[in-house]
């Protein structure tokens, strides 16, 4: 466990490619996505924040923090990262997406050797074959600058990252811990 991160677990998007469904509350192999990504995130951290805007009675039975957007009308990833983010006690954070059940057991340690190797403001990992811009690891005192870039109508997480000192943790030696339920059919991909 890492004292010094927090992980913010993003569940609050309107899983239009799932038909609408909660994609954190599907279930996947017996429990909801959600619980799964909790499993193996939660030895690497100190504490977890969950991003959630709908179904929030349910996610509260998982015994971690509610956060919901303060803006209105799901505007992304990052509304969720800078509402959650605020609430956050360490200072590095750690995003990991609701949909993504086999995360690495050691995502945290790559994440912040490659930042710390590189001297970098934010960590992502990169699966070999592209880069998981919702895995990422960043430097707390990044969110004043995430919400002006919100509040200027911005919202691609990939833009944000580029305008900092950057940098990837390799994970091109399991790729399949990257795969996400992104398919009404509930199969990973």
């Amino acid at each position: 466990m890492n004292r010094r991160i927090t992980a913010i677990i993003l569940a609050g998007g309107r899983g239009s490619r799932m038909g609408g469904a909660d994609k954190g509350l599907i279930d996947f192999e017996g429990r909801p996505l959600v619980a799964h990504v909790i499993e193996r995130i939660a030895p690497q951290v100190a504490g977890i924040l969950i991003s959630a805007n709908r179904n929030l009675v349910i996610y509260e039975r998982f015994g971690y923090p509610l956060v919901s957007d303060e803006l209105s009308d799901f505007q992304g990833p990052l509304a969720g990262i800078v509402a959650a983010g605020r609430r956050a006690e360490t200072g590095l954070i750690c995003v990991v997406p609701c949909d993504t059940p086999q995360l690495p057991e050691d995502l945290v340690s790559r994440l912040s050797g490659a930042m710390e190797k590189q001297d970098a403001e934010i960590a992502l990992a990169h699966d070999g074959g592209r880069s998981q811009q919702l895995c990422l690891l960043f430097r707390w005192g990044l969110l004043a600058d995430m919400a002006h870039y919100l509040d200027r109508g911005e919202r691609r997480v990939i833009s944000w990252i580029e305008s900092h000192r950057w940098t990837t943790a390799d994970f091109s030696d399991r790729p399949e811990s990257f795969r996400n339920l992104n398919r009404p059919d509930h199969r990973l991909s």
